[in-house]
């Protein structure tokens, strides 16, 4: 079978890789599709994310759906041949967060493609892989392969809209308008925000996230008057930028909140600490989920505007050609890879 093996800075394989069995407590699924990840293509482009650096060759991909094979002896779940999303990570319920209910930033936790760990948790880019099987969640009625390959990114964004407060009513600055931010812009509106804006520097970009949803779009290097509301009552940060930050703290409201979701560059990164003292301003940051995945799919069961975020599916052996593609946000939006099932 194919699987997408990154093992260093611009160093992406498809390799022939042997079929993995299951064993007790594991799923052996049939991976149909798997979304390319901001994470991805950083493993890709610089060898590491955020502060997690590559050690080792690591499978990447963590945003998959496909279809239940078989089980490990012992083991059940979904009847094979059920079409399942795949949630990529696994708590370890035993440390303080998990006890606190925030599995999402559990001490000990394992990520599908990260390098958080060493060695590291190896991805589901490939036709067959191995997942525990309580990690396995069925589609619900009317919601294909597809669209359910958002899954994932559209948890994230969820989160981030919940770590927001109530956004009911509210007038939401979203800043990046990659597939994650372009994704909040859809969840904002899912809970009610009275108006979205959105930022970034691509026209192309702008245009996929008027798609999502969002209600005013304006060029980040625009003027003041090109757009830009005077003030917003929350701002969610999803391009991974200072200057997106810095945008943020200057727009929200005194006593707003803005929430830091996209992964900032290693180390340091400066801000108008300033701003957050003197309005006020709840700094809040954003990292995956947990529960908001099933709520991802019941969302993507009944919303069928997702589907214009998905700009191209390729084949695996055209792994670097889609990688390529989802690293060109002036050409592309959300990219999926084809496993043929």
């Amino acid at each position: 079978m194919l699987g997408c093996v990154i093992h260093g800075r611009g160093d992406l394989r498809v390799e022939e890789l042997p079929v993995p069995l299951p064993g007790p407590g594991q799923a052996l699924v049939a991976v149909r599709y798997g979304g390319v990840c901001g994470s991805d293509l950083h493993y890709w482009r610089h060898g590491g994310v955020g502060d997690f650096r590559l050690r080792e060759p690591m499978l990447l991909g963590h945003e998959v759906v496909g279809t239940v094979v078989a089980y490990g002896d012992g083991t059940s779940g979904p009847l094979a041949g059920s079409a399942v999303a795949v949630h990529p990570a696994t708590p370890c319920g035993r440390c303080p967060e998990c006890v606190d209910g925030r599995r999402n930033v559990c001490r000990d936790t394992r990520y599908l493609g990260s390098a958080a760990r060493f060695p590291h948790v190896q991805g589901a880019f490939a036709a067959r892989v191995v997942v525990p099987a309580d990690q396995l969640r069925p589609l619900p009625p009317g919601l294909d392969l597809r669209r359910a390959a958002l899954a994932e990114p559209l948890s994230v964004a969820l989160h981030a809209v919940r770590r927001a407060g109530d956004v009911a009513g509210r007038h939401v600055l979203v800043t990046g308008a990659g597939p994650i931010g372009c994704l909040v812009v859809a969840a904002a509106k899912a809970a009610g925000a009275a108006g979205v804006t959105v930022t970034d520097l691509l026209p192309a970009a702008l245009e996929y996230a008027r798609a999502a949803g969002a209600d005013t779009v304006v060029r980040a290097d625009e003027p003041d008057d090109a757009g830009w509301p005077a003030e917003v009552d929350v701002a969610i940060e999803a391009s991974g930028v200072a200057a997106g930050l810095d945008t943020c703290l200057r727009l929200v409201r005194r006593g707003g909140v803005v929430v830091q979701l996209g992964m900032l560059p290693p180390g340091h990164s400066p801000f108008a600490g300033n701003l957050v003292v003197s309005r006020e301003i709840e700094l809040r940051g954003a990292f995956r989920f947990d529960t908001e995945f099933d709520a991802a799919l019941e969302l993507l069961a009944v919303e069928g505007s997702f589907d214009g975020l998905v700009s191209a599916v390729l084949p695996v052996r055209l792994a670097e050609e889609a990688f390529a593609l989802a690293a060109d946000r002036s050409r592309s939006c959300k990219v999926l890879l084809d496993f043929g099932g």
